[in-house]
This record gives structure tokens, C-alpha cells and sequence, in this order.
């Protein structure tokens, strides 16, 4: 039965969720990663489906990353997790217009 398209399959609303789990400060499973914007060993940047997500600590390193299904295991010693500002994405600007005005 067709409901004029009010309805989502199942697997398409599992991928939008947004979910943190963190063990021990040490490994970190994040669903809802639409992109990894950048990462290095003390610092990941990932636009998820709650805002842009970053992941602050040393040591850091991508263990898994499926973007088909959302998915991104970071290993490391993980010492921040900040939301940065939910503005539409178009109206942020560049870092250093969100850092001096």
C-alpha cells in the first residue's frame, strides 16, 4: 500500500540516527558520519546527521569508516567531543569568520 511517500524504509531511518558510544576514553563508535571533513592524530572533523562533530585527543586514528552506513570507529585517547555551531552550512563561512567575526 502506498502512502504518498509519507513513510521511510526502515534501513534509510537506521542510517540518519545519530549515536555516540564511548569506552574508556580510548574507543569511540559514532553512526549518523554523513563525511569526514578532515582528521590527523589530534583531531577528527565529521558532519553528521546532529551537526558537525569534532573529536579532540591525541593518538587518534580512523579504525573503521563506512559512510554508506554512517559509521566511523576512532581508536586513540580521546580527550574532547564538541558540537560546533548548528548554522545552516552555507551561512558558517570559513574557520577564521567563525573565530573573529
Amino acid at each position: 500500500m502506498d502512502m504518498g511517500g509519507l513513510f521511510m524504509p526502515y534501513e534509510e531511518i537506521s542510517v540518519m540516527q545519530h549515536r555516540l558510544e564511548l569506552d574508556g576514553r580510548e574507543r569511540l563508535l559514532v553512526t549518523g558520519v554523513e563525511e569526514v571533513e578532515r582528521f590527523d592524530e589530534e583531531e577528527i572533523v565529521m558532519n553528521t546527521t546532529a551537526g558537525v562533530l569534532v573529536v579532540g585527543g591525541n593518538q587518534l586514528h580512523i579504525g573503521k569508516l563506512n559512510l554508506d552506513g554512517g559509521e566511523l570507529h576512532v581508536d586513540g585517547s580521546i580527550h574532547t567531543l564538541l558540537y560546533e555551531d548548528t548554522a545552516p552550512r552555507g551561512d558558517r563561512g570559513g574557520l577564521f569568520r567563525r573565530l573573529f567575526g
